[in-house]
């Protein structure tokens, strides 16, 4: 008992000297240090909370000091701060603030404080005209007078159409309708049917480029409908959103080559998550995926950039035209075809976790200048899988003809030794077809110490590099983790081309016009200095 006393004495005391003012302060003498003169908050979209960003503030004087007031320059600013973990003081100095003020701010000598900064800010609040970006600013103001010093604050505010479930006037939020289970009940997904008439967003089946389209939660496409995309839009999706295209719908990206070759972007479609800061960059697995059920007609794509997806395109058992564009950083696969039809001219796929181009459940596939490469760290990932069945949680393999599998003038790369894997079902019979055509590619396959070393006559293409196809030697990418897989004069795949298969005009919009052609989706051009 008189030990627990004691500690509780002692707990007493400690709590006492916690809260205790027991230091002399001096007032800031306006020679406060900085860990940066401008905190640069990154692009947000109208009505949505920036990232957190940090200031730190530096007391370099030997003295123990106090900052009388610490605020923001506007007094209805939409930025707000958390200052060593405190929320500030209302405009009377008496409530609790909201972030925009802070009195009598105590600093040790030599010591220092973290400021936290966020933004939320309306668009159609900040400017007239209603213009699609704003760029905001304000200033951290520390004490006034002549020891008074700011530190500015800026950020891009973009105006976008959002678009995401909605809630009916019992409060049921919508949800996407995809099928039903063995037992006849529904399955549903988060996510919404796009609608002609929105009262916020218009006509939801023609995304335009004046602003950008941010979805929450999978957006459908109807049968009887298409969703048509035009040149230069760009869509941001949220964690666990994508587009799903349902039976009878379909899918039109209408990106194009863009006439300034200074802004090669300008008219491409790009898909990516909707965090805009720089640290999210190249990170996979932000969104969800492109969605084309079966039964889907007509999906066509075209000059599309899509990153950072969980799988970039889930194709079941419909067909998808698929050119000119660039799919990298998918946490699961770049394309995902089941029993599919896919045609591509042009299609470059880099980095994924599992695959980057994965032909499951047989179907019919053609790809003519074509880049499949995959340096995925970890798990064994292979740039291109083709198989005629697919292996089901029950242990069932059920099987589908493979009715071809052309590749021609394309490029198959990565870090492992094996970056082609040919997955056929029923090897040694044909009650399963397992058709598949590759002719001048450029192919990793280091099969030996491998399970493919013997008895996978399949492989003897490219073992003897028949067909015009070429094994194991560099492609030279320019830089493979920047997503570049461009080729100069040096590449093992320069001019090693069919003019049987050529495309004749390369993925950036450069003619072809070596005799033979180079493989791949690029055309060949010297690398920059």
């Amino acid at each position: 008992m008189r030990q627990l006393i004691c500690l509780l004495f002692v707990g007493f005391m400690l709590s006492l000297s916690s809260c205790r003012k027991d230091f002399d302060t001096v007032p800031s003498d306006g020679n406060l240090a900085f860990s940066k003169d401008t905190v640069y908050l990154d692009t947000v979209f109208t009505s949505i909370g920036s990232s957190t960003y940090t200031l730190k503030v530096y007391n370099n004087s030997d003295d123990d000091i106090n900052i009388p007031s610490i605020k923001l320059k506007n007094i209805d600013s939409r930025y707000r701060m958390m200052v060593d973990g405190m929320s500030g003081v209302d405009e009377d100095g008496n409530g609790v603030g909201d972030g925009r003020r802070f009195n009598n701010v105590e600093l040790l000598a030599n010591d220092s404080l973290y400021i936290f900064i966020e933004t939320t800010a309306k668009i159609n609040e900040l400017a007239n005209n209603n213009p699609t970006q704003f760029l905001y600013t304000d200033d951290i103001v520390f004490d006034s007078g002549s020891k008074e010093q700011k530190v500015n604050l800026v950020t891009l505010i973009k105006d976008a159409y959002f678009l995401y479930p909605h809630r009916d006037d019992a409060g049921i939020k919508e949800s996407l309708l995809i099928g039903t289970d063995d037992n006849g009940d529904e399955i549903r997904i988060n996510g919404f049917e796009l609608d002609h008439s929105d009262p916020a967003n218009g006509d939801e089946f023609h995304f335009n480029n004046t602003k950008p389209y941010v979805i929450y939660g999978y957006a459908g496409v109807p049968s009887g409908e298409t969703l048509t995309i035009d040149p230069g839009a760009r869509v941001y999706f949220h964690a666990e959103s994508g587009i799903v295209v349902q039976p009878g719908g379909s899918l039109h990206v209408n990106g194009a080559i863009s006439p300034d070759p200074t802004n090669p972007q300008q008219n491409e479609v790009t898909f990516e998550g909707d965090r805009l800061e720089p640290m999210f960059e190249d990170v996979p697995g932000q969104w969800g995926t492109i969605w084309l059920r079966q039964g889907s007609v007509n999906n066509r794509v075209n000059h599309l950039t899509l990153k950072n997806a969980l799988l970039g395109f889930l194709v079941e058992n419909c067909p998808l035209e698929i050119n000119n564009t660039q799919i990298y950083n998918s946490a699961n696969y770049g394309i995902l075809a089941r029993a599919a039809g896919i045609t591509s001219e042009n299609l470059v796929i880099n980095l994924a976790g599992q695959a980057s181009l994965a032909c499951s459940l047989g179907g019919d596939y053609e790809f003519k200048h074509a880049t499949f490469n995959n340096n995925w760290v970890g798990s064994n990932p292979l740039a291109v899988w083709i198989s005629n069945y697919e292996e089901q949680a029950d242990g069932s393999k059920p099987s589908n003809p493979l009715v071809r599998a052309n590749f021609y003038n394309c490029i198959i790369y990565g870090s492992n030794n094996i970056e082609l894997y040919l997955d056929d079902i029923d090897l040694n019979n044909n009650d399963v077809a397992f058709n598949y055509d590759f002719q001048n590619c450029l192919i990793k396959f280091r099969d030996n110490g491998t399970s493919l070393q013997n008895n996978h006559p399949e492989y003897d293409f490219i073992r003897n590099q028949t067909g015009g196809n070429i094994k194991n030697q560099d492609p030279k990418f320019y830089d493979v983790n920047a997503n570049k897989l461009n080729i100069d004069d040096t590449s093992a795949a320069f001019q090693k081309g069919s003019l049987s298969f050529l495309v004749p005009i390369d993925i950036l919009g450069r003619p072809r016009t070596s005799n033979p052609p180079d493989m791949g989706a690029y055309q060949s051009f010297p690398f920059p200095e």
